[in-house]
């Protein structure tokens, strides 16, 4: 079996294993721009440690979900898209379009998004 986490672009970020630019880092999350941006703001929220989906959500990890719901403030006011508005998303599976395998969330602003 292979070893996703090992593999995960998602995890060496987190690990800092990937030269990027990071907004934001602690012992739960790491936030950093996105590389292929949908929005003039898309910015993406880990957690440290590999949770494959929202499926996999549980008493466990939730203290990392928590810690990404409550930056979204944060970096919202910090990118000044907090009155204008933004988007959070999370995709969940390839139905939805989930790319990496690896639980995740964008924040998308600075512009109108439909």
């Amino acid at each position: 079996m292979v070893n996703l986490m090992k593999e995960n672009i998602f995890n060496k970020i987190a690990k800092k294993k990937v030269n990027i630019d990071y907004i934001y880092k602690d012992k739960y999350i790491t936030v950093f721009n996105d590389i292929n941006p949908k929005a003039p703001i898309h910015i993406i929220i880990i957690p440290n440690i590999y949770i494959k989906n929202l499926n996999y959500v549980n008493k466990k990890n939730i203290i990392y979900i928590n810690k990404m719901f409550l930056y979204i403030p944060i970096i919202t006011k910090k990118k000044n898209i907090n009155k204008s508005g933004y988007r959070i998303i999370i995709n969940c599976n390839k139905d939805s379009g989930q790319e990496i395998k690896y639980l995740h969330l964008h924040i998308l602003g600075g512009c109108l998004l439909i």
